[in-house]
């Protein structure tokens, strides 16, 4: 009885699909999905410029046509704007299209109204001068688009996505009670990309504490994409190696990329968070410092090391230490203790004689001041990394 009750229905269903208003919806339907798919591929630079071509083409005819109609006030140099729209929007084949019906536009209204000397708002050859030049630096950029893959609609959305997948990679894991850290990253010039970053990791079952300042060659813009390649390949290290492993496979790595500039300073801490015992490894980068809280005295702590990517089989030697109740870990880069006119010894005791305004009150925000005290204005990227154990 159910199956002749259910077959019964299904005539009645399929009759009820077959109605005009349910094939209109479903004609709707398609149509939603198919537009909302070719916006997005558009937007990704997947999808067709036509519609914007199709669009730029029937502004010119209408320019022509509002030249022709009333020249005083609306310009044959007007035809630049769908020249320029073009150069940002169309592919170069799209943009050839669109340049000669340009062309002919400016033809017709030249014919139409007369020779240059005839009177204001004529087709003047500085106006034809502009718009070729403004067509031929269009297509210069629509050429390097087509090269690189990346559409002006989609470059800044990279950038954008570039930065922050950097200052994700860079955030330091939550610490037990008892622990604090914190980190500050200031990029060269006020820029968005730097070529220092940190990668992080809670190991050993959440009881070690690896962490990894590394200082890219180069600064900014410049070394924003090798630090966002290399922060990746380092975190994928991090904690699948032991730690003294760390350091010489991140120098492998280094050089399998065969970079014209491309090495690299690095320093590696492991932290026992039970008991405070560290141990630091580094590739040329300048040595860590760490307060004593039961004498007040900050103390160096320089391991040896080659920098990453200068030859192989380098070997790294460690540097042992405690953090006891009270006691601060200090790592930085270059940038924020190394300039032009002040070196290394003078910056690391200028860095710890503003930290030492801290040591009363916590140092709980103090990355970012610091900075802000010792190297607010060099044209270099500046990382500060500060792990600090409750009295």
């Amino acid at each position: 009885m159910a199956l002749r009750h259910r077959s019964g229905r299904d005539p009645e269903r399929r009759a009820a699909a077959e109605t005009f208003p349910a094939r209109l919806r479903k004609r709707l339907h398609r149509a939603r999905i198919g537009l909302r798919k070719s916006g997005v591929d558009y937007f990704r630079g997947d999808g067709s410029d036509w519609i914007a071509l199709v669009g730029l083409l029937l502004t010119i005819p209408v320019i022509a046509v509002g030249t022709l109609a009333m020249p005083v006030w609306i310009s044959p140099a007007l035809l630049v704007v769908p020249i320029v729209a073009g150069g940002l929007l169309l592919r170069p084949a799209s943009l050839l299209g669109l340049y000669a019906t340009a062309a002919v536009a400016l033809i017709v209204e030249s014919v139409q109204l007369g020779p240059y000397t005839e009177g204001p708002s004529r087709v003047t050859p500085g106006i034809v001068l502009t718009i070729a030049a403004c067509g031929f630096f269009g297509l210069v950029l629509a050429q390097f688009r087509s090269r690189v893959g990346v559409p002006w609609r989609r470059g800044g959305t990279m950038l954008f996505d570039l930065r922050e997948r950097i200052k994700t990679q860079s955030k330091l894991p939550q610490l037990p009670p008892g622990w604090h850290r914190e980190m500050a990253l200031r990029p060269a010039g006020g820029q968005s990309f730097s070529g220092d970053f940190v990668v992080a990791a809670r190991t050993s079952g959440g009881r070690t504490l690896e962490v990894v300042l590394t200082d890219v060659s180069g600064k900014g813009m410049d070394a924003g994409s090798r630090a966002l390649l290399l922060s990746g390949a380092f975190g994928g290290l991090l904690g699948s190696l032991p730690p003294h492993a760390f350091l010489p496979a991140a120098n492998g790595y280094l050089l399998r990329q065969d970079w014209d500039e491309g090495f690299a300073t690095s320093i590696h801490l492991a932290l026992d968070l039970d008991s405070g015992d560290y141990e630091l490894l580094s590739a040329g980068h300048p040595p860590a410092v760490q307060l004593h809280a039961g004498t007040g005295r900050w103390e160096e702590k320089s391991a040896e090391g080659p920098l990453l990517g200068v030859y192989d089989g380098a070997q790294f030697d460690p540097v042992k230490g405690c953090l006891r109740p009270g006691d601060v870990l200090m790592l930085f880069t270059d940038g924020l203790v190394e300039t032009s006119d002040r070196d290394l010894s003078e910056g690391i005791d200028r860095l710890t004689g503003e930290a030492d305004r801290y040591v009363a009150g916590g140092f709980h925000g103090a990355a970012w001041h610091l900075i802000e005290a010792v190297a607010k204005d060099v044209n270099d990227d500046r990382a500060l990394l500060l792990i600090c154990r409750d009295a």
